[in-house]
This record gives structure tokens, C-alpha cells and sequence, in this order.
């Protein structure tokens, strides 16, 4: 990872306001050569001007070591130079000066006017000083070299700072720029990587809710069908031989659809594993090395939901199935009556399998809860939705609910309102007023 432009400043450490000790170092060695340059040109300033030459030499030396503050004032600099013009000293100073304040953040009307002062005042001094060597006769050309020397060495000494200083500007804003935005890049990946390892570990929660309420569907039924079996068995085992064969027999079918449901989820469950694993070594290729971990993420991620998808969508128990149902409770000595409303017709397969879910949950809790209780199952297909009920009657023998103890664990009302809902259904359940239990559920067609 990159550092944050905040991160990197806040790395940096230089001594008052330079933001590294190399820029006050190479500032430094500025100022000592322009303070050099200005005390050299002190000393004839000071003798044609009739002064001490040493006082000559210390304004000098003050004056150029203004350049140590170009960074932090550069328009003070500036004016030093201007002012110090007029006595020939300052080159150094003015030209570092005009690109320092070319390269800051100050309106461009500012770096105009300095830089025409700067421009106008070595203009008017180079035009005096050459008018005085061809009026000494030092040089012999025309009058028009006068002019023409004037304004060439006042664009010299201007407009190339002042250029580089622009384009260095304009170029460090654009490096800034481009930087920020590079920042802000890699926040939104660290952020679209964390909401894509959210968005895993959402989908791997609700894959492993919906396998725990598939193996709870599939084994509690077909076990408590088992064990129901299997008491009957035993009471009528010397009384009855043929009926308890049947009821052998019964107890093997019933082990023997459990086995196979567990097989197919099973099944479904291992494809997906597969599957996702060859997407993440696909997204880990070199190839994706623009962002890997939002690649990685992303693909368990899709991997995850698919496998949820693809288990949602295999082999499953239909609506049709429903009669089979109600045999296999009637024929472990269930009292069930199935009535069937509207005219049947074919739903998706979620909706069938969540209809399915539904009454085989109802009927395990009644042989659960209220063994020997009469039942009835209800189911209606209506124009937009399809609704079902399982109603139980108490039990003629208390007693005998807990006959066969068949444990539970309290958790299928809660997966049929799981299921139920996340169809955008409704789901009710509770007592009814004769002493029974009643589950009732509507699933809109469409979902």
C-alpha cells in the first residue's frame, strides 16, 4: 500500500518550515551564494556612492541572505531584489526569487505585477548603464544598442524563471493531484475489499443457515418418522408379526429417502466447494495484480452465493410429493386428512420446496408434540398466492405425545418463518382454541 498524502507529510521532518532538512541545506547554500554575489557587489557600490566599503560589503551580505526565506516569503524576496537593483547586486537573488514565486499558490495578478517590477527595474538599470559606457566611449555602436540591450537582458533575466517557475508549479499541482486521486483509489478498493469479505461472510452465514435448515427438514421428519415407527415395532412386535414387518419395512424406505436427500445436498454442497476454489486460484494469476485482494474476496464471494444458489436450485421435494407425505405420517398411525383447494398448477421450485418444507415441518411437530392427535392439512392455490395450513386436534392420550420422546429442539417454527418470509410471505403459528395447534403460511406466486 501507498502512503496518504497526509501520511506522507506527516513523515517529514524539517527545521522551522522547510518540510526536509535536504531543501534547507540546498536554501542555505543559496543564500551563502547570493549573499556572496551581493557583498562582492557591495564594494564598488559603496566607493562610487562614497561610503565605507565594508558598509558596502555587510548590506550586501544582508541582502542576499534574504534568499533563505524564498520558501516561505517569496514576495519579500522579490521586492529585496527590486529594491537592491538600482546598486547592480541581486542577480542570483531576483532570478531564484521570480521562479520561486512563479512556482507558489498565489493569484496570477500577484506574480504579474512582481514580475513586471522586476522586468521594468532591470530594464530602466541596464538602459543606464549602458547608455554611461557609449557616452564613455567604452562602447562604439549605435544608439539603437542602447534600447536593444535594455529590454534583451531584462527578458533574460525575467521570463525564463518566470516560466520555469510556472511549469514547475503547475506541474507539482498536477503530481498533488494525481497523487490525491490515487489516495482516494486505494480507499475505495480497502473499502469495496471490505464490503466484499462482508458480503463473503453474509453469504457463507446464510449457506450455512439454510444447510442447517435443509438437514434439519430432512432428518428431523424422516427420523421422527423413524422412531415412531420403530416404538410401534417393538409394542407389536410378538402381538402382530406381520404388521411389525411392515413397519420394518416402512423404517427402511424412510432411512433409505433420508440417506438419499443427504447424498444430493451433500452433493450440491461439494460442486460449490469445487467451484469456488478454481475461481479463487483463477482470480489469484498474475494477471489480476491491479487489486488481488478485491479479486480474491470477490470471487468466494460469487463462489459462495452460487454454491447457495445452485443447492437452492437442485433436486428438491415438490408439491406433488405432498400425498406422499401424508401417507408416510398415516401409516405410522397418524389420524391425516390432506384437502386440496383451487386448481393445481406449477409454481418455482423455492416456492414448491418451501410449501413442501412447511407441512412436513407441521407434521413432525404434531408427531413430536401430539402424537395420535388428528390432522389436517390444508392446501389452497389461489390466483396470486398459495397458501397452506396444518391444524392438529389435541391429543385423546396426553401421555402419549412424549411416548416414542422424540427430543426437539425448538427450531422448526423458526426455519418455516425463514423460509416463509424470505419469500415474502407471512407465517403464523399458535394454539388454537380447542386445545390444538395450528401453522398456517401464504407464499405470494411470483416470488
Amino acid at each position: 500500500m501507498t502512503k496518504t498524502g497526509e501520511e506522507r507529510a506527516g513523515g517529514l521532518a524539517g527545521p522551522w518550515w522547510w518540510v526536509r532538512w535536504r531543501s534547507a541545506a540546498f536554501d542555505g547554500g543559496l543564500a551563502l551564494a547570493s549573499a556572496a554575489e551581493c557583498a562582492a557587489e557591495g564594494a564598488p557600490f559603496a566607493r562610487d556612492a562614497g561610503l565605507p566599503v565594508w558598509a558596502g560589503v555587510a548590506f550586501g551580505a544582508l541582502a542576499g541572505a534574504v534568499l533563505l526565506l524564498r520558501r516561505r516569503w517569496p514576495v519579500a524576496v522579490v521586492l529585496v531584489a527590486i529594491a537592491v537593483t538600482p546598486a547592480e547586486m541581486g542577480f542570483l537573488m531576483g532570478i531564484v526569487g521570480l521562479y520561486t514565486l512563479a512556482a507558489c499558490e498565489l493569484p496570477r495578478r500577484v506574480i504579474a505585477a512582481l514580475a513586471g517590477m522586476s522586468f521594468l527595474g532591470t530594464m530602466i538599470v541596464t538602459f543606464v548603464r549602458v547608455r554611461q559606457d557609449v557616452a564613455r566611449g567604452d562602447l562604439s555602436l549605435g544608439d539603437w544598442f542602447v534600447p536593444f540591450a535594455a529590454v534583451t537582458t531584462s527578458l533574460g533575466l525575467t521570463a525564463p524563471p518566470l516560466l520555469l517557475g510556472l511549469y514547475a508549479g503547475a506541474r507539482r499541482r498536477l503530481m498533488e493531484s494525481l497523487r490525491e486521486r490515487a489516495d482516494s483509489l486505494e480507499r475505495e478498493l480497502q473499502l469495496l475489499a471490505e464490503r466484499a469479505e462482508e458480503r463473503a461472510e453474509w453469504a457463507r452465514a446464510e449457506e450455512r443457515t439454510r444447510i442447517a435448515r435443509e438437514m434439519h427438514d430432512v432428518v428431523a421428519h424422516r427420523v421422527s418418522l423413524m422412531v415412531v415407527h420403530a416404538a410401534a415395532l417393538q409394542a407389536v412386535a410378538r402381538k402382530d408379526p406381520e404388521k411389525a414387518v411392515r413397519n420394518a419395512a416402512l423404517v427402511g424406505d424412510m432411512g433409505r429417502q433420508a440417506l438419499t436427500e443427504l447424498r444430493e445436498m451433500l452433493g450440491v454442497l461439494r460442486s460449490g466447494g469445487e467451484a469456488g476454489r478454481e475461481r479463487r486460484e483463477r482470480a489469484s494469476v498474475p494477471a489480476a495484480a491491479a487489486a488481488p485482494l478485491v479479486a480474491v474476496r470477490a470471487a468466494a464471494a460469487v463462489a459462495t452465493s452460487r454454491a447457495a444458489g445452485a443447492a437452492a436450485h437442485g433436486d428438491g421435494p415438490r408439491l406433488e410429493e405432498l400425498e406422499e407425505l401424508v401417507g408416510q405420517s398415516a401409516a405410522a398411525g397418524m389420524v391425516v386428512e390432506l384437502s386440496v383447494e383451487g386448481e393445481a398448477r406449477s409454481y418455482g421450485h423455492e416456492i414448491e420446496q418451501t410449501a413442501y418444507r412447511v407441512v412436513q415441518e407441521a407434521l413432525t411437530n404434531v408427531h413430536k408434540h401430539a402424537a395420535g392427535a388428528k390432522t389436517h392439512v390444508r392446501l389452497a392455490h389461489r390466483a396470486a398466492e398459495i397458501a397452506m395450513q396444518v391444524e392438529n386436534e389435541p391429543p385423546a392420550e396426553p401421555a402419549s405425545a412424549s411416548a416414542a420422546r422424540l427430543p426437539s429442539g425448538g427450531n422448526g417454527l423458526l426455519g418455516m418463518r425463514e423460509r416463509v418470509t424470505a419469500l415474502g410471505g407471512a407465517f403464523v403459528s399458535g394454539p388454537t382454541d380447542a386445545g390444538g395447534f395450528r401453522v398456517s403460511a401464504v407464499i405470494p406466486a411470483s416470488a
